[in-house]
């Protein structure tokens, strides 16, 4: 990569850190009700809701990154992908957690991640109600805030806590296996409703490690370069065949235990 581009992803970086803070900001009008009501649809996955919050927190980044640098593609949750005139693609999520976000609980978070010719270059996850932005350069380390954060030094699963995920997009049977063998090597584990916001905080140390049987690329491009940054492992998601357009498994762990949590799910590359 040349010094033109690095300076460009420099560029980028820093506008992505203020569009993202901008749509939290957004987000927290319509989470405590001074953007008055909040109409919400239901997806085809009825644990997928959609509001109007999504949406407008979507269009908030697509315009303000768009404004800036108007060559660049855009795949989002809301929205779809929109293709652009080089090999930037900005992978959003506007409310990673529309479940608790509707219902007044805080696990939620707006999600961005740029990917350039299959590789993450950047990766932001903003959590409004606490005001933490977690961030990450590839090569450049992660940080929380502005301070450097590392992946748990966790010896085994059961040294401290696993993050899950799960939807109807696959069967009961796809968790259930995974979820006996922690419990039998004496691991604990919690779902808080937000894929992106636990991938955060398995990046900072706080849990040690996050996996999902099937997730969509904008909740999780984020989180995966948070942890290899952080000094962790992730598996290969955009490898998976047609992941961008379909969805992989995600599995993303501290360095000591990567090897058991593969050896768990049967995820190893």
């Amino acid at each position: 990569m040349g010094d033109d581009v690095k300076l460009d992803l420099d560029a980028r970086f820093e506008h992505a850190r203020d569009v993202i803070r901008t749509a939290g900001k957004r987000a927290m009008e319509y989470f405590d009700g001074s953007a008055g009501d909040l109409e919400v649809e239901a997806k085809e996955n009825p644990l997928d809701m959609v509001s109007i919050a999504d949406k407008n927190v979507e269009a908030i980044i697509r315009d303000q990154i768009a404004d800036t640098f108007p060559e660049d593609g855009f795949l989002g949750e809301e929205m779809g992908i929109e293709k652009g005139d080089n090999d930037c693609l900005w992978v959003i999520d506007p409310i990673d957690g529309t479940a608790c976000f509707v219902n007044q609980m805080p696990s939620w978070c707006i999600s961005i991640a740029l990917v350039v010719k299959g590789k993450i270059e950047i990766a932001l996850i903003y959590q409004p109600c606490g005001k933490e932005l977690f961030s990450a350069r590839r090569g450049q380390g992660a940080l929380a805030n502005g301070e450097p954060i590392k992946a748990s030094d966790a010896k085994t699963v059961g040294d401290g806590v696993m993050g899950l995920g799960m939807s109807h997009r696959t069967t009961s049977d796809a968790i259930m296996p995974f979820i006996k063998d922690l419990l039998d090597r004496k691991g604990i584990f919690m779902r808080n409703g937000s894929g992106a916001l636990s991938m955060a905080y398995a990046a900072a140390g706080r849990m040690i490690g996050y996996y999902e049987p099937h997730i969509n690329p904008w909740d999780c491009l984020a989180g995966i370069l948070l942890m290899q940054e952080a000094g962790g492992w992730a598996n290969d998601y955009l490898a998976a065949p047609d992941a961008l357009e379909n969805g992989a498994p995600i599995l993303t762990a501290g360095p000591n235990v990567a090897e058991e949590l593969k050896s768990m799910t049967g995820i190893t590359r």
